[in-house]
């Protein structure tokens, strides 16, 4: 709940920002409330509607947008510049991942703030976000192994994002290290601008600009729908079809507690959330892996008992050989005919 909120909360910021760029709408906390509350209502509709027929739906159109939105960065913007940061900045990531997810300040003069008011925020952010996503994942990826996990959950969906930041966040930098301090100058007003000081540089920027603002509402749009359908589904004791009125519950709720977070501090009351409700969970993501890690060790001889009709573990682990089924048959656990002995009836 708080990390859909905190992502709502953070958007609505952002889509002031470019209703004042686009149409003149001074940034106030009613407008924000405002926007939530549209946002909160098209989830509703969409969850109300379910996961093939909203949810699906939405996603996939969302998806197509923003594919079109990357596509024109990358044509009217530093197109060889993008690729270039793409590409040098995946390999800083993977050369330095451990010294930046080590580095915490110690050495920094005066102990410094950054790792505080940015770094632990958005740590605790993703954290809280991993109970929502993970069921979400897996409800819809019921079926695939996990190397179809791995890699179309995992890896193509994060190297699109980082082709993402390359191309928005490497032609803003770009901009600044030519001198210009237009985009440093709009994020220290607020960071909302900056998305719209950038296309204010490139052909149609009223437009792409609008363009942007559907994007953006989209995004959160599909992340309450969703965020809703999980809420609705624990609360439901794991019902895949939980009733339409506890999910126009949880989406209305979603949308009051961003409003109240809102209204009791804005950002930092946002990110007080995300840590608070962030922290917790961290120790139960340390114990999820150590069940994912027995589940894994348990799982040749759930394929083998399958595969072999026993009527137990026990009997299926007495009767299996010593070498895991993947290793004695090759990639196919079911053994040939005549390898094993006829399993019990």
């Amino acid at each position: 709940m708080f990390g859909i909120v905190t992502s709502l909360g953070l958007g609505a910021m952002q889509i002031n920002s470019g209703l004042g760029t686009v149409f003149g709408i001074p940034q106030s906390t009613t407008v924000q409330i405002i926007v939530i509350a549209v946002i909160t209502a098209m989830a509703t509709l969409s969850v109300v509607a379910g996961l093939d027929g909203g949810i699906k739906r939405l996603s996939t159109i969302n998806i197509a947008l923003s594919i079109l939105f990357l596509i024109f960065m990358v044509i009217v913007g530093p197109t060889l510049f993008i690729f270039d940061t793409f590409v040098q900045s995946y390999g800083a990531y993977v050369r330095d991942l451990v010294s930046w997810g080590t580095w915490s300040e110690a050495w920094t003069e005066g102990g410094g703030t950054w790792q505080n008011s940015w770094t632990i925020f958005y740590w605790a952010w993703w954290v809280s976000w991993a109970p929502f996503v993970g069921v979400f994942v897996a409800r819809i990826s019921r079926g695939r192994t996990i190397r179809e996990f791995l890699i179309g959950v995992m890896m193509i969906p994060t190297a699109i994002m980082f082709f993402w930041f390359s191309a928005f966040g490497g032609t803003g930098l770009l901009i600044s290290l030519g001198g210009d301090p237009t985009l440093v100058e709009a994020t220290r007003n607020a960071y909302g601008d900056t998305m719209f000081a950038l296309l204010a540089y490139f052909p149609a920027a009223e437009l792409t600009s609008g363009f942007a603002i559907v994007l953006i509402v989209m995004w959160f749009v599909t992340s309450s729908d969703s965020g809703s359908f999980v809420i609705d589904m624990l609360t439901s004791g794991g019902d895949p079809d939980p009733p339409k009125v506890q999910r126009i519950f949880w989406a209305v709720s979603e949308g009051a507690v961003a409003s109240v977070l809102l209204l009791a501090g804005g950002l930092s009351a946002l990110q007080a959330a995300a840590v608070i409700a962030g922290f917790p969970f961290a120790i139960v993501v340390l114990l999820i892996l150590i069940g994912l890690i027995k589940a894994l060790r348990w799982d040749p001889l759930m394929v083998y008992r399958h595969n072999q009709r026993y009527r137990n573990d026990k009997e299926a682990d007495h009767a299996m050989p010593p070498e895991l089924p993947g290793e004695l048959y090759g990639s196919d656990p079911t053994p040939p005919p005549g390898s094993v002995s006829a399993p019990a009836e």
